[in-house]
């Protein structure tokens, strides 16, 4: 009996495992009916790259059209051209991107249906293993000695103990079948959640090239409400265009714990960090300006004493437990200042969240404008030196922070230059995790990083049009 409840307790353990990926799949499938709806006929999938072929030609079309009017601008017909083209490309990448998103639609109803049939395999393996269990724990009640004894004579033994034999070859199989098919399964939901982020990313750029066809539509009715006697007046235009890209380029960009630069030095750090990194320049800027935020409203800190890793505000004079962990921090803190010939006990850091320590407050210690806490930035360090040209790193350093920036942002994703890449990188720099609505909340400084980005790169577009 001993070993017919060892069995029953392994069945239970497996059947509730498999269970729990069951209850994931079908909670998946209630989020998944609107993809069902948008199965697509082989027919329509033809017809679907077909129409994606035409628009990629149309597309390079537009882009030899924007290549030579673009030698025209700052003249009215030119610039109205210019974007007139523009438009014409973007209308026409709209397009490209809500056929992805419909191809994309089909491919998550085939995976959907893939693992409702896995899923389907998985419960018919489980009823089949219950059964074949149910033998075995008849079979443990009755040792093969009793047997030999109470059989009628050899021929019937030997049934019975090949009987035996064959159940055990039956559990072996259907253990192999299952771990084979909830494999299987895991790579399908995996699947699926990649087809279900590049279709969220699709979406974000439908939308994004519906605000650019607006803007540049509004723009080029202004433009044509200008008439041929009034072409003179348009020199008045370009000022102002010259104006507002002064503006830009001299505003004030601000960095935590350190001097603020002009928005046209941080840009050009920004590409250059881009360029090493594959991380655009406008979302770095979009990172560097959520945490000096951050640092407006948390504000500064001193670490006073090494040992402990207390300091206080920098500004109030506010005494803060444990500002950095000690020795984890402290020491290659002790170590960067020494480097860099600062005073660790006037260098400001970032500070906690709370005055007094307790394990759900954390600590503060970020360094600079890139808010790395030093064990980190020790990490980087040599990688950062490389990038800048051998040189030795400074945290509060704009442009080693910039470069410092991207790289962590390159670790965590954000070359990929997606909305769902962006944004989960975004949330990992902040929180560690991709974003999501546990707590603490992660996912708003993600949002507000997506959005600051989007006004950089405003911006950036602007001064390249210029």
């Amino acid at each position: 009996m001993v070993m017919g409840y060892k069995r029953l307790f392994l069945f239970m353990l497996i059947l509730t495992s498999v269970s729990t990926g069951l209850f994931g799949a079908n909670h998946f499938m209630l989020q998944t009916k609107s993809a069902q709806a948008q199965a697509l006929t082989d027919e329509d999938k033809a017809r679907l790259r077909n129409e994606y072929d035409q628009l990629q030609l149309e597309i390079v079309q537009w882009q030899g059209v924007l290549d030579e009017t673009r030698n025209k601008k700052n003249t009215l017909q030119g610039d109205v051209t210019l974007l007139n083209a523009q438009i014409k490309q973007a209308t026409a990448q709209l397009k490209k991107k809500s056929l992805d998103i419909s191809k994309l639609a089909g491919e998550i109803n085939d995976k959907v249906k893939n693992i409702t049939a896995l899923d389907r395999r998985i419960a018919q393996g489980i009823e089949s293993l219950s059964k074949i269990l149910r033998h075995q724990n008849e079979s443990d009640r009755y040792p093969l000695a009793a047997l030999a004894l109470s059989a009628d004579g050899f021929t019937e033994f030997f049934s019975d103990a090949n009987s035996f034999g064959t159940i055990s070859r039956q559990l072996q199989v259907q253990f192999e079948e299952l771990r084979s098919v909830k494999s299987k399964t895991q790579k399908e939901r995996d699947a699926l959640d990649t087809k279900k982020s590049a279709e969220l990313d699709a979406k974000y750029e439908v939308e994004s090239k519906k605000q650019q066809i607006t803007k540049n539509e509004t723009e080029k009715k202004n433009l044509l409400a200008i008439t041929k006697e009034q072409e003179k007046s348009y020199q008045g235009v370009l000022a102002e265009r010259q104006k507002r890209a002064e503006q830009i380029r001299s505003a004030l960009f601000d960095l935590r714990d350190a001097q603020g630069i002009s928005f046209a030095k941080a840009l050009e750090y920004a590409g250059v960090a881009s360029q090493k990194t594959g991380v655009r320049a406008s979302f770095i800027l979009g990172i560097l300006s959520q945490e000096s935020d951050l640092g407006k409203n948390i504000g500064s800190c001193l670490v006073t004493n090494l040992d402990t890793g207390d300091g206080v505000g920098k500004n109030t004079g506010k005494v803060f437990e444990k500002v950095m962990k000690a020795p984890r921090d402290t020491e290659p803190f002790k170590q960067i200042t020494a480097a860099l010939g600062l005073d660790p006990s006037s260098t400001p850091v970032s500070c906690p969240l709370g005055a007094v320590y307790a394990s759900n407050r954390g600590y503060g210690g970020a360094m600079g404008p890139s808010q790395f806490i030093p064990s980190t930035w020790v990490i980087f360090e040599k990688r950062i030196s490389a990038a800048i040209g051998g040189l030795s790193p400074n945290p509060w350093q704009p442009q080693d922070a910039i470069m410092a920036t991207a790289l962590y942002l390159s670790d965590l994703g954000a070359s990929g230059g997606s909305y769902t890449s962006e944004r989960n990188a975004a949330c990992k720099y902040y929180s560690g995790r991709s974003c999501d609505t546990r707590r603490p909340t992660n996912y708003t400084y993600g949002d507000s990083v997506i959005n600051k980005a989007k006004t950089f790169q405003d911006n950036i577009d602007f001064l390249k049009s210029i």
